[in-house]
């Protein structure tokens, strides 16, 4: 018989990341976003399940620090993101040396947040 209802296993429970964890995923996605319309792909980072164990063993200052900083780089990535989107909706290709700085900074960004954890 057919079924359209998914059946779900009881033992199975998605995996959750603290929030500073996943805004870190997000941000990572918002520079492979960025770094494609710049020309590469974006680096490979640390596994979550890694910078989750780090996350729970850091002292209180690295995680203000990197609440701190998280939050001025997803402002940049959303602003990033807004005139990338902007200007292809208006048929315009944004020059792509613009889209490579926009990268270059995200990353930039991103690996210092990352050297909170080391």
């Amino acid at each position: 018989m057919l079924h359209l209802v998914p059946e779900f296993s009881p033992d199975f429970e998605p995996k959750t990341y603290p929030e500073p964890i996943a805004r870190l995923a997000s941000l990572r996605n918002a520079l492979r976003v960025v770094d494609q319309f710049g020309g590469g792909p974006a680096s490979d980072f640390e596994d979550d399940d890694q910078l989750t164990a780090r996350w729970e063993s850091a002292g209180e200052a690295a995680k203000r620090c990197f609440d701190r900083r998280s939050a001025e780089m997803v402002a940049v990535a959303t602003t990033g993101l807004e005139i990338i989107s902007e200007r292809q909706k208006d048929g315009i290709d944004l020059n792509p040396a613009a889209k490579q700085v926009i990268a270059d900074e995200l990353r930039g960004d991103f690996e210092k947040l990352q050297k909170l954890f080391r």
